[in-house]
C-alpha cells in the first residue's frame, strides 16, 4: 500500500507564493503587432495590468528576432516600446516596461553580434533561443562570440528543447563557458508536456537555472502563470540566492 500511495501521491502544494519578491519579468513578448505575442495594444495593456496585479514591478520585453521569419530590429521594437510606455502613462498603471530581444541563434544573430547591433538588458545581457526540431551546431561558437563582444549570454527556457532532456553535462559545459540559463514558470505547469516539466523541476534541482520569466504571450499565460504560485519548485527557484530577476 505504501508503494501505491507514493506512487500515485501528488505533488505538494503551498501557500501561493507572493511575486513582488521576483521584481521583474525576464522574457514576454508584449510589444504588440510585431510577432506572435501580443496582437493589439489593449491586449497588451491587458496583460500589464495582469503582470501588476501578481506583483511585478518591471517587465523587460523580448519580441522574436529571426532572420526568416520575425524581422524586428531596435528601430520596431524601441519604437513599440514607446507606444506601449505612452500607453501605461496614460493610464497611469504602476509598472515599468523595458525591451531588449529574443534572438533565434542564426547567421543574422551572428552578423548583428559582429556588428554590435545586438539590443540588451541588464549587465549586457542577451537573450537568445535555439531551434526546437535539433541541436544547431554552431552554440558553443555564438557564446564565445557574445563573451568575446562583451555580452552576457543567456539561453531561454533552456527545459524545452528534447536534445537537452537529460543532458546535464552538455548544459553544464554551456554554463562552464559563460552561459546563463533562463527557464519558462509555466513548464512547472505542464503546460508544454509532462518532459518538459520533468526537466524545468531536475535543472531547479540540480541549481541550474539563473533567471526565470513568464514567455507571456497571451493573458492565458498569464492566468496559468498564477495558477503554478503553489507549485513547490516556484518557491524553490524564487527562493534561490543571486536569481538574476531581482537585479533586473
Amino acid at each position: 500500500m505504501g508503494f501505491l500511495s507514493n506512487l500515485f501521491k501528488k505533488t505538494p502544494k503551498l501557500d501561493p507564493i507572493d511575486l513582488a519578491v521576483l521584481h521583474t519579468d525576464l522574457h514576454s513578448h508584449l510589444i504588440p503587432g510585431i510577432d506572435d505575442g501580443s496582437k493589439s495594444l489593449d491586449e497588451s495593456m491587458a496583460m500589464l495590468r495582469k503582470f501588476s496585479e501578481l506583483g511585478y514591478k518591471k517587465v523587460i520585453t523580448t519580441p522574436h528576432v529571426m532572420s526568416d521569419f520575425y524581422k524586428n530590429n531596435p528601430r520596431i521594437i524601441l519604437g513599440g516600446l514607446e507606444t506601449v510606455r505612452e500607453a501605461i502613462k496614460k493610464e497611469g498603471l504602476a509598472i515599468e516596461i523595458e525591451a531588449a530581444a529574443e534572438y533565434y541563434l542564426d547567421l543574422h544573430f551572428e552578423e548583428l553580434i559582429a556588428k554590435k547591433e545586438v539590443l540588451t538588458f541588464g549587465d549586457n545581457h542577451v537573450l537568445f533561443e535555439l531551434s526546437f526540431s535539433a541541436e544547431q551546431s554552431r552554440i558553443k561558437e555564438v557564446i564565445f562570440e557574445l563573451l568575446s563582444s562583451g555580452y552576457k549570454p543567456i539561453l531561454a527556457h533552456v527545459e524545452r528543447y528534447p536534445f537537452y532532456f537529460e543532458e546535464y553535462e552538455k548544459i553544464q559545459n554551456y554554463i562552464d563557458r559563460g552561459c546563463l540559463m533562463q527557464l519558462n514558470i509555466n513548464s512547472l505547469s505542464g503546460q508544454y508536456g509532462p518532459g518538459v516539466k520533468k526537466m524545468a523541476e531536475s535543472l531547479i534541482d540540480k541549481d541550474m537555472i539563473d533567471v526565470i520569466g513568464s514567455d507571456c504571450h497571451h493573458l492565458g499565460h498569464l492566468e496559468l502563470l498564477d495558477s503554478v504560485r503553489t507549485n513547490p519548485h516556484l518557491h524553490k527557484i524564487i527562493n534561490k540566492p543571486g536569481l538574476l530577476n531581482k537585479e533586473l
